[in-house]
């Protein structure tokens, strides 16, 4: 029988790169978007804040910490040459145990990262949103439990 390409050949899906998660339509921007006031950096927006809403997936944040973004995307780069050994260690049958421990320190890896994205939130995102009344506030309170709850599982 004749060899069919694959759908899913190594060499077609290692030359996409990955795409972030797409946010739910119709959720309010978190901290800026296209009409929303403009964020520190955010070289040619225009200054609207009339229809600005600063709470939901889908957006700008409203600052980062620029080390913060450093170590983050740092430790991502470490995360991936993890994956790519316990890939490996699959594939020469490695002991179940000890790629048990590496997937166990990917994890705890991850939610590093995760806790230093949690940290510039509340410094920018939430406090931003907190300053304000009414539903803007409200919504900010319920993201962040539902931040903290998805961080503690």
């Amino acid at each position: 029988m004749p060899d069919q390409p694959s759908h899913h050949s190594p060499s077609r899906s290692r030359s996409k790169k990955a795409q972030p998660a797409q946010a739910s339509r119709g959720a309010p921007p978190c901290c800026d978007g296209d009409d929303a006031a403009p964020v520190a950096g955010a070289a040619g927006k225009a200054a609207t804040t009339d229809t600005a809403r600063l709470v939901g997936p889908g957006a700008h944040a409203a600052g980062v910490d620029t080390q913060i973004k450093q170590a983050n995307l740092k430790h991502l780069r470490r995360i991936e040459g993890q994956v790519r050994g316990i890939a490996a260690m699959i594939e020469d049958d490695r002991y179940c145990a000890d790629i048990i421990t590496q997937v166990a320190a990917v994890r705890e890896s991850l939610h590093s990262v995760a806790r230093n994205l949690m940290a510039n939130h509340v410094r920018h995102c939430a406090a931003r949103a907190m300053g304000t009344q009414g539903d803007t506030r409200d919504e900010m309170i319920t993201e962040l439990l539902d931040l903290v709850s998805k961080l503690s599982r």
